[in-house]
């Protein structure tokens, strides 16, 4: 097995192929002047290879997603037996069906482009609508990194007897996850999103939080205006501590500075993003489901 750390997730492929105990193969990325990338592979030895490629789709997702287009297309032209996309944050996943006449499926048009690229199997992590990727033509595991999340914050002793909330009611599943590392009681903060317009709304409600520690998780922290005003909501419920906890903190623009500013104590990130909260890494969920071949 080779593993290619990609440009977007050098760090976490090779944390990967390191609990792979799998060879890596590095790959130099430059720009033209117009912008585009040029990819080029340290070696072009993947003839009958198992070839897992650790690209992340984050911002900047259109370079990100062309990037890993170009190399599980090469790879394809290198005789690799098979490719696996371990795309740790999967762009374009929120579009998950049209809401909207007229609308593209987005999270679709993505997966046609892997598949046609030569990609086999693909593997992410917290993926907006999971049951989604399950339609598709290419197997999709969605992993979960709430665990490790919760195993953190009971590590490092930052709560003590911990509510778990999630940001919506759909969303109860992620607390209840987490409550099973954490074991303090879960719940939710109630949320309502105007499909037009995207904005997100929080509805009154009593949160069973008072003199309590509290870790809000959410799979993915963009503006950060949901989660700000999530933790503000605990607070005012009297909420002991607050922390906010994401397995995607792409912390668009002030996002940072917005959560801590609405009464949070810290922000707690996972690898699949790399950001200066990412401090807990999905390297080994990753290495073992890959070994598992599912």
């Amino acid at each position: 097995m080779i593993v290619v750390p990609g440009p977007a997730s050098r760090e976490l492929g090779r944390r990967v192929a390191e609990k792979l105990e799998a060879k890596t193969v590095d790959v130099f990325l430059k720009r033209f002047p117009d912008g585009e990338c040029y990819i080029r592979f340290e070696s072009e030895e993947f003839q009958g290879e198992d070839v897992a490629v650790v690209q992340t789709t984050a911002p900047p997702q259109h370079e990100n997603l062309v990037q890993l287009f170009l190399m599980a297309d090469t790879l394809k032209d290198f005789g690799a037996a098979s490719i696996t996309a371990v795309v740790p944050y999967f762009a374009y996943a929120r579009q998950d069906k049209r809401f909207l006449p007229g609308e593209a499926f987005s999270v679709k048009t993505v997966v046609k482009l892997l598949e046609n690229c030569g990609v086999d199997k693909i593997i992410t992590v917290n993926a907006h609508n999971p049951k989604v990727l399950k339609n598709f033509n290419i197997p999709v595991m969605d992993l979960s990194a709430i665990p490790l999340l919760a195993e953190y914050f009971k590590r490092e002793g930052l709560v003590e007897n911990a509510v778990s909330l999630s940001v919506g009611k759909k969303a109860l599943t992620v607390a209840s996850e987490a409550n099973s590392v954490l074991k303090g009681g879960f719940d939710y903060v109630p949320t309502q999103r105007d499909r037009v317009t995207g904005n997100v709304t929080l509805e009154a409600k009593k949160l069973p939080v008072e003199g309590r520690d509290v870790v809000i998780f959410d799979d993915i922290i963009s503006s950060g205006g949901t989660m700000a005003k999530a933790v503000k909501m605990a607070r005012e419920n009297g909420a002991r501590k607050v922390y906010a906890a994401c397995v995607h903190p792409l912390l668009v623009g002030n996002a940072e500075e917005k959560i801590l500013g609405s009464g949070a104590e810290a922000i707690v990130g996972t690898d699949c993003v790399p950001s200066k909260v990412s401090i807990v890494s999905v390297a080994a969920v990753t290495a073992k489901t890959k070994k598992k071949q599912w």
